[in-house]
């Protein structure tokens, strides 16, 4: 080890605080955190019969090594999470982001609140619910409590200007309080009774339902009878659905994890109301380090990332520094105490073990679905003759509108999931016409150059089209000095010309162009190899077309009030801020244009759209908010969904 190194490790503070390992460029690759930051630290390279690989080549790999001390644990966790997030390390768990967690949030301070659902908890004095384990269950709850509690389904703005009731008035399922006087304490019966149902409290919502279920009947109101007796059976078959997990009815979070090697799996179970709300699996891999510190860092992230915090969390072994330093945390975030406990009997030890159980199932299931996916990139290695095994793969588009508006996409797949943070788009800045072959070229270009400044190339380009534009990306390759890439061009179905009038319409297979190839590769059309090019090649299809619509608006806005003199970025923001469209300012009258950019203004802001009648209103093209006009587009914005498991 370098001898500045083992002074750094003989000079370690004692203290707590946070460790950033760099490696001999200068890039961190680990951030800890301890309470004692030379124990911590010095324990990696005293540690005797230590096998993990990672331990074994720290003294190759470390190059430096910082430290950052602070007052308590608490800061500590707090600088452990900044620093992750902001150096990304390659050795440290990384949770994507915030937006696997689903919830339902109600807000009670309002006058008819209703349920939305959100994809973050803040402490903003609402009632939030969940997180949900998927789409389809928060859907399934929400088609239950839309269809029997009659909330609301409407957003403010439309409850504050609706004229007229909506279709869900008319099939019984909203009281329209937007338009007639519903009486609050009505409403807040219903917004009650959904509380009851979202936590679980079957009992006291059956009773309370049933006594007015008789009532009604008692009083000859048997529609509203009925309407009850179907609000309780559907409340019964959903409660029946949910498994009692605790005898004592508390929001719990259930840790544990399944490990092999450098590969392991975190999974959350949820638990409200002492009843099972779903769970989810978090996969990483490259993790070296040990359970405790792998495990309290990935708690940490996790409710960094702005999850529900329980009364209870609840943990599978014991934390290295403790339990102290997070409770705290948590309990700051919450707003109250959480107690976070390593079970050694009874229910809440079960818990721990069925979530044990789940990591496992969900751990096993994803090495099979990796093995299955690393035996279709085997074949289509294979089949197309590269050289690389194609793990990382990037697929690129041209679009364009009419000539202009010249874009371009970048997704990409790892291991045959879609890996969006390697997301890319790109405005062709050196043509002025339309050119698929020159701005392929360009594209690829800067891609290369930018992945050699950053070590960061793919296995394989995919590139949309045929050999044309397969020629222009390979000269690219070759004039940046790129050759240990390889790459193909994936040509769409085409239909063939067909002489006889009678017979149907033929349509030739997707084609695969290689270097050096004069015919093109025909794959199964049914094979899981083309599945997963064409996929890929429709997502980038698509992630292109959609940033080419944000351009064409933006430029479309621009063209339409920045060409009226004295209209610049900030009357332009004002204006769409306050009417909300391009449409609505045209329609806008010049004493509504007057209250927002002045008398003499507004009729110079009427006079030059109205002079233009080139600009149809009604072209969804032309329609733009404020969001679409705010700012230029930076071409490495990362966007668009996920073309899903190929």
């Amino acid at each position: 080890m370098d001898a500045k190194l083992l002074e750094k490790l003989d000079a370690l503070p004692t203290g707590p605080g946070v460790y950033l390992m760099k490696d001999r460029r200068g890039q961190v690759i680990y951030v800890g955190k301890a309470i004692n930051l030379r124990s911590r630290v010095r324990s990696y390279f005293n540690r005797t019969g230590d096998t993990r690989v990672f331990v074994s080549l720290l003294d190759q790999l470390l190059g430096d090594l910082e430290t950052v001390l602070v007052s308590n644990e608490k800061e500590a966790l707090l600088l452990e999470n900044e620093l992750i997030k902001k150096h990304r390390p390659r050795f440290n768990v990384l949770l994507k982001d915030d937006k696997q967690f689903i919830s339902l949030r109600l807000d009670r301070g309002q006058p008819y609140p209703r349920l939305e659902v959100v994809r973050k908890y803040e402490r903003d004095g609402a009632r939030y619910f969940g997180p949900y384990s998927s789409a389809g269950a928060i859907r399934e709850t929400l088609r239950v409590v839309n269809r029997f509690f009659r909330l609301r389904t409407c957003t403010d703005h439309v409850l504050a200007n609706r004229k007229r009731p909506c279709l869900l008035h008319q099939i019984g399922r909203c009281p329209a309080p937007c338009v007639y006087p519903v009486p609050q304490e009505d409403y807040r019966r219903s917004v009650d009774e959904v509380v009851m149902f979202l936590e679980g409290k079957a009992g006291e919502l059956v009773e309370g339902l049933r006594l007015r279920m008789k009532r009604a009947a008692q009083e000859l109101k048997f529609e509203e009878a009925a309407r009850i007796r179907d609000q309780l059976n559907a409340i019964e078959r959903s409660l029946e659905r949910q498994k009692i997990a605790t005898t004592d009815f508390k929001d719990q979070d259930v840790f544990a994890f399944h490990r092999e090697g450098d590969r392991i799996l975190f999974y959350v179970l949820w638990v409200r109301q002492g009843r099972l709300n779903g769970g989810q699996a978090f996969p990483f891999g490259s993790q070296e380090f040990p359970d405790e510190e792998l495990l309290a860092s990935f708690v940490n992230l996790y409710y960094d990332q702005g999850s529900f915090v329980p009364e209870e969390v609840l943990l599978p072994l014991e934390l290295e520094d403790g339990t102290g330093g997070l409770e705290a945390l948590l309990g700051e975030r919450k707003g109250e105490r959480v107690r976070v406990l390593v079970p050694k009997r009874g229910e809440k030890l079960d818990l721990v073990k069925m979530a044990a159980k789940n990591a496992e199932q969900a751990f096993v299931e994803r090495r099979r679905t990796k093995d299955e996916t690393d035996t279709v990139l085997s074949r289509l290695q294979q089949r197309l003759g590269l050289r690389n095994f194609p793990r990382r793969m990037e697929c690129f588009d041209i679009s364009h509108f009419q000539g202009s508006a010249i874009v371009a996409s970048q997704v990409a797949v790892t291991d045959g999931d879609a890996d969006k943070s390697r997301y890319r788009k790109y405005k062709i800045k050196t043509l002025e016409k339309q050119d698929d072959f020159a701005s392929m070229y360009e594209v690829i270009s800067r891609r290369l150059k930018r992945g050699l400044e950053d070590h960061d190339l793919p296995d394989l380009l995919v590139i949309d089209g045929g050999k044309g534009q397969l020629a222009s990306a390979h000269a690219a390759m070759k004039d940046v000095g790129v050759d240990s890439v390889d790459v193909v061009g994936l040509a769409k179905s085409r239909d063939l010309e067909v002489f006889d009038r009678d017979a149907e319409s033929a349509r030739s297979p997707e084609r695969v162009f290689v270097v050096g190839r004069k015919d093109p590769i025909v794959l199964a059309q049914n094979s899981a190899e083309m599945f997963m090019l064409t996929r890929m090649r429709d997502e980038a299809h698509r992630f292109a077309i959609t940033f080419q619509k944000q351009v064409l608006r933006k430029s479309r806005v621009r063209s339409a009030l920045e060409d009226i003199p004295g209209v610049g970025e900030t009357r332009r923001k004002q204006l769409l801020r306050h009417f909300g469209s391009l449409k609505r300012v045209g329609e806008a009258s010049i004493e509504e244009l007057a209250e927002v950019v002045g008398p003499a203004m507004a009729e110079r802001v009427h006079a030059g759209l109205h002079g233009h009648p080139e600009e149809d209103a009604e072209d969804p093209v032309r329609e733009a908010s404020l969001d679409d006009a705010s700012g230029p587009v930076d071409e490495k914005t990362q966007g668009g969904s996920p073309p899903g498991a190929a």
